[in-house]
């Protein structure tokens, strides 16, 4: 895939891929912009610790494929 502005691919980062499985790997949001969110479009899991929940994003990759772009940015606009 072609780099632009909604695409970026870190194949030097040493944690390169973060994620398995995806054929094009978008960097662009290596942290989720989604994390602060309760309900994500993503998979994350949830836990209880010290009488906190946790989200764990760690087995998630819907921010890493590039076709989820537009739909990142209409949840950030609606945030």
């Amino acid at each position: 895939m072609e780099n632009s502005y909604r695409f970026f691919e870190n194949k030097d980062c040493k944690y390169f891929p973060c994620h398995k499985g995806l054929a094009d790997f978008n960097c662009l949001f290596c942290y989720c912009p989604m994390y602060r969110l309760e309900h994500c479009p993503g998979n994350p899991r949830y836990f209880e610790k010290n009488g906190r929940r946790i989200k764990d994003c760690a087995g998630c990759t819907f921010p890493h494929d590039p076709e989820h772009y537009d739909t990142i940015m209409q949840i950030l606009r609606e945030a």
